[in-house]
């Protein structure tokens, strides 16, 4: 079984963590999978939640690294991301999909979805499936309710602009399984 992830891992650049977490199995309360798909959010991206300082919502992302960071998006959808680089950087990867290899039972009636592919294709369905709340916010990575465990083999990735954001929407720093039918959207070509 591969090793679990503490939180020095998170504490690098979140454009190094991003890629890494990639075929990483993400378990909440025993409950996840495999993760397929992330983006990273840099304290110096217009697109991040920590671009124009500290809120009581973003405090989280300011450090230290290895600590949930967990908002609604929309008024509708918790979304779980995780905080990299040393204190005070407030940078953040968004986890938005898993490929669900745990608790499915739990996920489809959470989702009340039958089909596998759709309860995590995308950070709300993850949150819901993996009942992933704001009481998750600011709780270490390396504890439960969480368990990270790092990839067991290097996958193959594909890189791609963000999706879902209309700031600095070309930076390519969305990640994804290459191949996986779990991903929110397709990576183009």
């Amino acid at each position: 079984m591969p090793p679990r992830l503490r939180r020095s891992f998170f504490d690098r650049s979140v454009l190094k963590v991003a890629p890494e977490l990639i075929g990483a199995t993400l378990l909440v309360d025993g409950v996840g999978g495999v993760v397929v798909e992330v983006e990273a959010y840099h304290h110096t991206d217009p697109a991040a939640h920590s671009y124009t300082g500290m809120t009581e919502r973003n405090a989280v992302m300011f450090g230290p690294a290895g600590y949930a960071y967990v908002y609604r998006s929309y008024g509708i959808h918790w979304c779980l991301n995780v905080v990299c680089e040393a204190a005070g950087s407030a940078s953040a990867v968004l986890i938005r999909a898993l490929e669900p290899t745990e608790g499915l039972a739990k996920m489809r009636r959470r989702r009340e979805l039958p089909d596998a592919r759709a309860l995590c294709s995308g950070p709300g369905k993850l949150c819901q499936a993996l009942a992933v709340s704001i009481k998750h916010n600011g709780l270490p990575l390396d504890r439960p309710p969480f368990e990270l465990r790092a990839r067991a083999a290097v996958p193959e990735i594909v890189v791609g602009p963000r999706i879902g954001i209309t700031k600095a929407v070309d930076a390519p720093w969305r990640y994804g399984l290459a191949g996986s039918k779990f991903l929110s959207k397709p990576f183009k070509a």
